[in-house]
């Protein structure tokens, strides 16, 4: 496929637009990598773990990506903001409250103006607009929708909201089954769309596949402009192996069925997406991707820290062909 090479210089110069469809801890070290060659970037984030706690509505991915693009973000942890403190919860412990969900006091500020702000009749578009200003993010971040979807986890011992599976039990029960509740009938954010139809190329983050993408692409208007634009779209993988990089993305793939595996990450994503990223470790996998179709390109995609998150962004728009 004979197509220009991307380069940094390129991009800055002529201002290619990139889009990426995002999670959170398992996508914002990417986002920081792509951000360190360029600003020419619209993240789309996803909404179907956002969760209401103690009255305030909170949007775990929207916040990491956030929190993450204005150094904030707690490294270790992957959420929250670094140094927070914690008085706050320790006065709900003092009421009797549960806190399973570790809110910091200047977590739980932003959490606060965003409650405000719906119950004022702003929308969450408006509001994350609003948020990235005030912490100077020049990036945009761009919900997925307005409308909510809620992400469930059915476990054999019952049906919960993913925070709550994966937050407050741990993720120790048996998966039986994931819903995007709501997903059918969201209307796609049209600033989410006209960012995949203006951007020279779409990047799906290595977020988890069934928890972080896949409520973005249950709602068909994201899906059917994917299809559409499926030759400028490149997924990078969060599977080394059989094993996902971090978090329960192989658990809930074995309960969906799906092979825990690049090829089987591929497959899924195969409709929507003509490239993908995989670890070199992986490289023996090539030509049974291929043959679904896709381009492959490998190199180390595991960010233990700034230097790799630099080098896989810059992997991705000096290399990749689209």
């Amino acid at each position: 496929m004979e197509q220009p090479w991307f380069s940094i210089g390129v991009l800055r110069a002529e201002k290619n637009m990139i889009a990426v469809l995002s999670g959170g801890t398992g996508s914002v070290k990417l986002v920081r990598g792509l951000a360190s060659q360029t600003h020419d970037i619209n993240v789309i984030s996803n909404v179907g773990d956002n969760y209401w706690l103690y009255g305030l509505y909170v949007c775990p991915d929207i916040d990491t990506i956030i929190y993450g693009l204005a150094d904030l973000l707690d490294y270790d942890k992957g959420w929250g903001i670094k140094k927070d403190t914690f008085g706050f919860l320790r006065q709900m412990e003092v009421f009797g409250e549960e806190t399973w969900f570790r809110i910091g006091d200047r977590d739980a500020a932003t959490h606060l103006i965003r409650t405000n702000m719906l119950k004022n009749g702003k929308n969450l578009t408006e509001i994350t607009k609003w948020m990235c200003e005030k912490f100077a993010v020049e990036i945009r971040v761009i919900p997925v929708t307005d409308n909510t979807i809620e992400t469930r986890i059915t476990t054999n011992k019952g049906e919960l909201h993913l925070q709550e599976y994966w937050v407050k039990h741990r993720g120790k029960d048996d998966v039986e089954g994931i819903q995007y509740i709501g997903a059918d009938k969201a209307r796609p954010n049209p600033e989410a769309i006209g960012a995949i139809q203006d951007s020279d190329v779409v990047v799906i983050a290595p977020g988890n596949p069934l928890t972080s993408i896949g409520p973005m692409l249950s709602i068909k208007g994201v899906r059917k402009e994917l299809s559409k634009a499926k030759k400028k779209v490149v997924a990078v993988s969060p599977i080394i192996g059989n094993k996902a990089i971090s978090g329960p993305a192989a658990k809930y793939l074995e309960a969906a069925g799906i092979e825990v595996s690049p090829y089987g990450l591929a497959k899924m994503y195969s409709d929507v997406c003509s490239n993908i990223v995989i670890d070199t470790r992986d490289k023996i996998l090539s030509k049974k991707i291929e043959s679904l179709g896709m381009n492959v390109y490998d190199t180390k995609i595991k960010m233990s820290g700034k230097l790799d998150e630099d080098a896989l962004g810059s992997f991705i728009l000096k290399q990749v062909r689209v």
